[in-house]
């Protein structure tokens, strides 16, 4: 069950996500920035002090537009680009207030998304040599779905549902409210017969009452690899399979060589490691 950001949601998302970044910061004004000559301008760089995949480009752009639409960006790389360390990423040109009131609500979401980025574009890497795709989860920081799901396409990766609204994920506690999976997929096909509708199966007994009651995609909790590999093989060109649940970097090649169609991981949003950033005013001298 792939998903795709329509670009109104996107755009909505930048806007909302940089306004309130903005107003948690600086509040009733930045009374350090007010120390500076209010007619004084800079040039400043952005410099990536590791290797990473680069995400954030738009929520970076609306920082520094909403704070001051004087602040002028260039960027040397373009949005999910692989950099090397010391990378300079962008340079911002403009009133020297304005910019160190915008540089820690810029770099938060340069370096959150970029983070995601990087972590997305290492796990897709080790499955490369496969037809499988990794997908992320609902499991988001707060607030921050659509930033996070962009950052994850740019770092190679793909979208699962964006939210409750866009698909049908029969889980464990949904089939024992419902009382069966049949039950289940029956009333969703009766209530939304034209969205994606997925089961989560535990046992091969489940995915076969699965696919009996008309599911498409059936997701694979924590199956052993070996269990994994006959249920693919048994409903190949029948239905699409998606491993899910304890599953390890070191276990993505593994998995993926069973032939599953995805593989879904919440460790792509719900772990973030920030990408580490420095912005730099250049000297007069």
């Amino acid at each position: 069950m792939m998903n795709q950001i329509p670009a109104a949601t996107l755009r909505q998302a930048v806007t909302r996500n940089v306004a309130a970044s903005i107003a948690e910061d600086e509040g009733s004004g930045d009374r350090t920035a007010a120390l500076i000559d209010p007619e004084r301008k800079v040039e400043a760089s952005v410099i990536i002090r590791h290797a990473g995949v680069i995400a954030g480009r738009p929520w970076v752009d609306e920082s520094f537009r909403q704070v001051d639409p004087q602040l002028a960006v260039t960027w040397h790389c373009n949005e999910g680009q692989q950099v090397d360390a010391d990378t300079n990423l962008l340079t911002i040109t403009g009133p020297a207030r304005s910019l160190l009131t915008a540089e820690r609500i810029a770099l938060n979401w340069l370096q959150t998304l970029s983070g995601v980025a990087t972590r997305c574009r290492s796990y897709a890497d080790r499955v490369a040599h496969t037809q499988t795709q990794l997908l992320d989860t609902r499991k988001t920081l707060p607030g921050m779905r659509i930033a996070q799901k962009y950052a994850v396409r740019c770092g190679s990766c793909a979208n699962h549902r964006i939210g409750l609204y866009d698909g049908i994920l029969i889980k464990e506690n949904h089939i024992t409210s419902c009382g069966s999976i049949t039950a289940a997929v029956e009333r969703a096909r009766e209530t939304s017969p034209d969205v994606p509708l997925e089961v989560e199966t535990e046992t091969e007994a489940q995915v076969a009452e699965a696919i009996a009651a008309g599911a498409d995609h059936i997701m694979l909790d924590e199956f052993p690899l070996e269990s994994m590999t006959r249920v693919v093989e048994r409903y190949s060109g029948i239905a699409r399979f998606e491993a899910s649940g304890g599953i390890t970097e070191q276990k993505l090649a593994t998995i993926a060589e069973t032939g599953v169609d995805f593989i879904s991981l919440g460790v792509l949003t719900k772990d973030v490691t920030a990408a580490d950033l420095s912005l730099r005013i250049k000297d007069d001298d």
